[in-house]
């Protein structure tokens, strides 16, 4: 991992700050681009939408197309193609999220109550398939086949993720390699397509592209092996969510893949009992807690998130060192070691 030194020459954590500054003035766009797209005369819809997109969160996979299309070198002041993708690729992921949430009943979203348990279900689907509409028309108007094809393969691979992730559920004997099938899809997928239109968008459709699509697809698996390990091990003021939720909902993490292989017929009786079946008792948790760390499960989901940031930083040797490459460099850092 890259060692990122202040100027007082101690290190410090690394962020998307550099990312951010040098995207700023797309990123502005990109949040007039949202506002302007969520309008609607049902006004149920612009104000359920904005408290999910208007949230704010880290913002990405927008971030991630109008980066790589910087980096591709794209620099026209008159055509906003790249804001217009920046700002479907937030539609898809938000649409997503408020599907998500009624899903797996889910109560905080970025530190305040999600939309469903604000306006209810029914509400929360509608203006999700709201956004993704919205998406579309955005695809639209770029006017490209090929990048409405990367978006819209995209968009059916992250429902097929969360399919194939609703099958698994509660299945603690699910592989290693059918979790990384899930997380593929329905987080790394967006992050790939995300970054790949950037190329695409800059005229690059050769080796470039390809870099970027490889980049974002092993950064976005990086992202979700540190939320699952996150879930076991973080600080819920931190998160924005609470801890322990995949874990009440069921949900099959490597953390508890791993838990669950290395453990003898008491260990694998609780998993059976507080994932399969659901039986969960106050103290459960704790307990889960503590055989998550006494197989390593944790240390080595975070291992396993490393060599995937390391994949994604050897995707961007292609390009020449810039202030933006070295940026997209910190921004795998973070991903990953927002887990300490």
């Amino acid at each position: 991992m890259a060692t990122v030194v202040s100027l007082e020459g101690k290190r410090k954590a690394p962020g998307l700050e550099p990312l951010l500054a040098l995207c700023a003035e797309d990123m502005a766009r990109v949040d007039r681009e949202i506002l302007a797209r969520m309008r609607s005369s049902v006004s149920l819809i612009p104000e359920l939408a904005n408290h999910l997109v208007g949230a704010g969160g880290k913002r990405m996979r927008p971030l991630l197309t109008v980066a790589a299309a910087r980096l591709c070198g794209y620099g026209s002041p008159d055509d906003d193609r790249h804001v217009k993708l920046a700002t479907c690729v937030e539609f898809i992921h938000s649409a997503t999220l408020l599907h998500d949430d009624v899903v797996d009943v889910s109560a905080l979203r970025r530190g305040k109550p999600t939309a469903n348990s604000v306006w209810g279900d029914k509400a929360s689907v509608l203006v999700g398939d709201f956004l993704f509409t919205r998406a579309f028309e955005l695809m639209v108007d770029v006017g490209s086949l090929d990048i409405l094809g990367v978006l819209s393969r995209a968009s059916s691979t992250i429902a097929e993720g969360e399919v194939l992730q609703l099958v698994t559920q509660r299945d603690s004997s699910t592989p290693e390699a059918t979790y990384l099938e899930v997380i593929k899809a329905k987080t790394a997928k967006l992050f790939a397509a995300a970054a790949e239109v950037g190329a695409m968008v800059a005229g690059r459709n050769g080796a470039e592209r390809v870099a970027l699509e490889s980049f974002g697809m092993n950064l976005g698996i990086a992202f979700q092996l540190v939320d699952d390990a996150l879930d076991y091990a973080g600080r819920e003021a931190k998160l924005g969510k609470s801890v322990g939720d995949d874990f009440r909902e069921g949900k099959i993490t490597l953390p508890v893949i791993l838990a669950f292989l290395r453990g003898g017929r008491v260990d694998r009786e609780f998993w059976k009992r507080t994932l399969e079946k659901l039986d969960q008792q106050p103290e459960d948790l704790e307990r889960a807690q503590s055989l998550i760390e006494r197989h390593n499960a944790l240390t080595d989901t975070l291992e396993r998130a490393r060599h995937y940031g390391a994949m994604a930083r050897d995707a961007l040797g292609l390009f020449g060192d810039s202030p933006l490459k070295s940026a997209l460099l910190e921004a795998v850092d973070f991903a990953i070691d927002r887990a300490h």
